[in-house]
């Protein structure tokens, strides 16, 4: 009888044939072009790589376990695969629209963000706002069977290939953080419109843009969960989305390192190999041991995610602390590579590049201080 086990390696070697035989060939074209071609959603959605813990009726997976996802972006970071796009579009799929959706909804969206003939997006941070969610000022007013929504949204991961956006608005005026709402806001919806794709530092795949609200129509069936509670819904999200950026940080820190050791034992300086000067090799036991104390804080996370346990200041306590290991890793084997690492197609070069925003998205490392210091009544 086959075990979780079994399953598993099953799905981490779908992932693998996927990104090995369709990804890799077309990385160096979708970084040029700033965006994956949508085939390639198609060809995810073919391999049961969409939309995991969705019921197989409505296309998905039925696999809930998180370790679907570890398994996921670890074959994603091995083959230098653009990961945001993809944790994103999962996320709001797990995260809002099958938790959240009527049945309805979920027969309406699921299948096609499943099988990757539609894309998805969170659409929460706006121009002025950054990491501060909680002052949001895109306005949504009921008038009739529909919201009139007016107002934007900035740096949205999946902002150029998305199909459907969930939307954080305001749909009551009251105190800060409050009377906030979820909506679902599809493609050429009348008075949508997108900017073009944002030129960043790094992650060059994964397609990034502002979106623009004018007299927005937007059907009232198309609120997720309850109105006013957005606040809480995504608040509540933040868990997993903080859980898969720990994932891609320590996946990308191990990457790294087994780069930067193969690197150490065979450049030469001074007429022995550079991993044997006693200074790299003490730097390099303390980020190895680092990087291993992270991998089993990720796992306990991972447990407890799902068990339902898993604390909103907790999951910052792992992201501050995975994502500070991952650009410290980042940054000491680009300098223990030297010259050679700061080349635009160095993956080392990459690898940092990517890891800067690791602690500005999914809320600041200021942000995660905030949150844990209030959870220790300070």
């Amino acid at each position: 009888m086959s075990t979780i086990t079994d399953e598993l390696k099953n799905f981490r070697l779908s992932c693998r044939e996927c990104f090995e035989h369709h990804a890799k060939p077309n990385l160096a074209a979708w970084e040029a072009q700033g965006l994956v071609d949508r085939d390639f959603w198609l060809t995810m959605g073919a391999h049961g790589l969409l939309g995991m813990g969705v019921s197989p009726e409505l296309g998905g997976q039925d696999k809930p376990d998180y370790r679907y996802a570890l398994a996921l972006t670890e074959e994603m970071i091995a083959v230098g695969m653009t990961a945001p796009i993809v944790i994103s579009h999962n996320d709001v799929i797990a995260s809002y629209i099958n938790l959240l959706g009527t049945e309805e909804q979920k027969r309406r969206w699921l299948p096609d963000l499943c099988s990757g003939r539609r894309i998805a997006a969170i659409a929460i941070t706006e121009p002025g706002g950054g990491s501060d969610s909680t002052g949001l000022t895109t306005q949504a007013t009921l008038e009739g069977d529909h919201y009139v929504v007016n107002g934007g949204k900035a740096f949205i991961t999946n902002g150029v290939n998305a199909d459907l956006f969930v939307v954080a608005v305001k749909t009551d005026a009251g105190a800060r953080g409050q009377g906030i709402s979820l909506i679902v806001i599809e493609r050429d919806m009348p008075g949508f419109t997108r900017g073009p794709a944002l030129k960043k530092l790094g992650w060059h795949a994964s397609d990034t843009a502002d979106l623009f609200f004018d007299q927005c129509v937007v059907p009232k069936n198309n609120l997720l969960g309850r109105e006013n509670l957005g606040s809480y819904y995504f608040m509540t999200a933040m868990t997993r989305e903080r859980l898969s950026i720990s994932t891609v940080a320590i996946t990308s820190a191990e990457a790294m390192m087994a780069e930067t050791l193969s690197y150490v034992k065979q450049r030469k300086a001074f007429g022995q190999p550079i991993g044997s000067f006693q200074y790299n090799r003490f730097l390099l036991a303390q980020l190895d041991t680092q990087i291993k104390v992270t991998r089993s804080y990720l796992n306990e996370a991972i447990e407890q995610f799902n068990a339902g346990s898993l604390k909103l200041e907790d999951a910052a306590r792992l992201k501050w602390w995975a994502t500070e290991v991952q650009n410290k890793v980042a940054d000491e084997c680009l300098q223990l590579h030297g010259g050679s690492a700061y080349l635009s197609d160095s993956s080392i070069g990459k690898l940092w590049v990517n890891s800067r925003v690791q602690k500005i998205y999914g809320g600041t490392s200021e942000i995660m201080l905030e949150v844990i210091s209030k959870s220790m009544g300070l």
